[in-house]
């Protein structure tokens, strides 16, 4: 499997604080990676500097072996990098459709949009995306009227509209019902032949049942990384959380 994120000695200090002490981990191409980790060990920060938010103080961050260091956030999406935080930003007044057209559209050259072409042209990848994720019989609704669950959906379809390479989700299944996570396992299962995930998740089932491999986080360190089996036979592992519950 060839490598498509490759993190090496990752740290960042705020003021006095330091997030995040010297993380490294690697994503191969269509792997599924969970981050992992007891609140404050630094899931959310290293995601941030993924995703060109914050700056890390040292380390390098490669995607497909070019260093996306002193990229922008816009520069890492072009490269083939996207991203959905914990909390959702769709448009809540326009319609599901018009959400996953302007993310469409985000790809577009301004020539098309001046001349209002591309509306049509998207429409076919507008209506299959929102059939992938469960949504198009809501099309015309308004994105407020979807629940916590489907407003998620929405905007991982978004996410995927860019076409990435690397995929990142930080709690995706955050305030979901069971069910709505039993369905965004299923949702996600499928994005693997077009890209690579890494995926911040407190539910261990879910990102049990998800990943080929997860990387667990400690006080900003690596405390262990391996397969889903390695990683639930981690006595390491194991005592932070018990000593964390």
């Amino acid at each position: 499997m060839s490598v498509l994120l490759e993190v090496r000695d990752v740290s960042k200090r705020f003021g006095s604080l330091q997030a995040l002490a010297g993380v490294s981990l690697s994503v191969g191409e269509n792997e599924f990676h969970g981050l992992i980790g007891p609140n404050g060990s630094g899931k959310s920060t290293f995601m941030k500097c993924l995703a060109g938010a914050e700056t890390p103080s040292a380390g390098t961050v490669r995607l497909q072996g070019r260093e996306i260091q002193g990229c922008t956030p816009f520069q890492r999406a072009r490269l083939g990098l996207s991203l959905k935080f914990q909390i959702t930003s769709v448009l809540p007044a326009l319609s599901l459709y018009d959400n996953l057209l302007l993310a469409l559209q985000a790809r577009e050259s301004l020539a098309s949009l001046w001349m209002s072409r591309s509306r049509v042209k998207l429409h076919d990848k507008v209506v299959a995306a929102l059939t992938q994720f469960q949504l198009v019989e809501r099309a015309d609704d308004p994105a407020s009227a979807l629940s916590h669950g489907q407003q998620q959906w929405l905007e991982i379809a978004m996410a995927m509209a860019s076409e990435p390479r690397l995929l990142l989700l930080d709690e995706p299944t955050a305030g979901m019902s069971l069910e709505e996570r039993r369905i965004t396992g299923e949702l996600l299962r499928p994005i693997r032949a077009r890209c690579s995930l890494v995926i911040v998740e407190h539910d261990l089932d879910f990102i049990r049942a998800l990943c080929d491999r997860i990387t667990v986080l400690d006080q900003g360190r690596v405390l262990d990384c391996g397969t889903v089996a390695e990683i639930q036979a981690s006595e390491k592992v194991r005592e932070v959380y018990v000593r964390r519950s």
